[in-house]
């Protein structure tokens, strides 16, 4: 897949097959129009392109929302896409001025002159230009003139699989990594350096890797214990992640200030400080609590790690 970090990178290709959206998680509902889009793009014989936007939309239009909180970086949603097959990938800054554009304009500069659209394929509720005044309607009025067709993905059809991102924003909140991952098509991920701590979960006989996410706009679940597994080469095909738990939280016991979020990789002993490691949340095992001592946080730990690896099926 190609990415343009700005759409004055793209040059326009002779049958561009293009579907519009922030796409954030790639889940099931977006991959199932991103299929339609290589369907359309193979019968055509076009090639496809997704036109995305960063910062997303909320960012600018709401700078005062701090609350604002994505499934998936930038860089994730490239990572989902490519392995789906997407040909072209347009990463357009979003600004106030482009969010000004009238959906003529949106239509004649972005999709015609910048891109050279023949096919497009949207959403049954997606919007554009101005105010959002811009739809399928306008699409339609100006196919003919500009030379391209129009096709909307049925209210059914989307609905069908009975998912948006906001659902799967909310089944993470609470901590419900299971939904999370069935309506996401994968497991909800966390990717992040691995940063050194104080070192308690040594003392206890739990190591963890220390995860810091650089994007502060990235969605974190709930506080918690979670069964996992944890990638390290996640650049590379063949690599079996490892097994493990993860903690987020203030850590109570030791009446902790910040939110950690840290990572007990079973049969795990290598020096790993510095690397970028994924995280794959794939079970919620229970609530954060504050112990009365850190025996009792160890043996608790000690009946975490048996509900974990059984949850992920792997021999103690």
């Amino acid at each position: 897949m190609k990415i343009y970090n700005h759409i004055d990178e793209f040059k326009q290709i002779h049958n561009a097959v293009v579907t519009i959206g922030t796409f954030d998680g790639v889940h099931i509902g977006h991959q199932k129009i991103i299929s339609h889009l290589q369907e359309v793009a193979k019968k055509n014989k076009g090639e496809t392109v997704i036109l995305t936007f960063f910062p997303h939309p909320r960012m600018i239009l709401h700078p005062d929302d701090l609350n604002i909180k994505l499934i998936s970086t930038m860089d994730e949603k490239a990572e989902k896409l490519a392995v789906m097959g997407v040909d072209h990938l347009i990463i357009t800054p979003f600004t106030r001025d482009f969010s000004n554009l009238t959906p003529q304009d949106y239509i004649r500069e972005i999709l015609v002159e910048k891109i050279g659209t023949r096919h497009i394929i949207i959403g049954y509720d997606h919007r554009f230009g101005k105010d959002r005044k811009g739809g399928l309607k306008e699409l339609q009025s100006y196919a003919s003139e500009y030379g391209f067709d129009v096709e909307e993905i049925p209210e059914q059809d989307i609905n069908d699989v009975a998912v948006s991102s906001t659902k799967i924003r909310n089944a993470i909140l609470s901590g419900d990594a299971r939904t999370a991952s069935d309506f996401l098509g994968y497991a909800f991920q966390l990717k992040g350096k691995v940063i050194k701590g104080d070192q308690l979960g040594r003392v206890l006989g739990f190591p963890t890797a220390n995860l810091f996410i650089e994007e502060n706009y990235k969605l974190i679940p709930s506080d918690g214990i979670y069964a996992v597994t944890i990638e390290f080469n996640f650049d590379e095909t063949g690599q079996k992640p490892a097994m493990g738990m993860a903690y987020i939280g203030h850590r109570p016991t030791i009446n902790g200030m910040s939110r950690n979020i840290e990572a007990n990789i079973f049969d795990f002993d290598e020096d790993i400080y510095g690397h970028t490691i994924r995280i794959n949340f794939l079970n919620f095992l229970r609530g954060d609590k504050k112990f009365n001592s850190l025996d009792d946080l160890k043996e608790q730990l000690k009946k975490d790690e048996k509900a974990a690896r059984k949850i992920l099926q792997r021999p103690e």
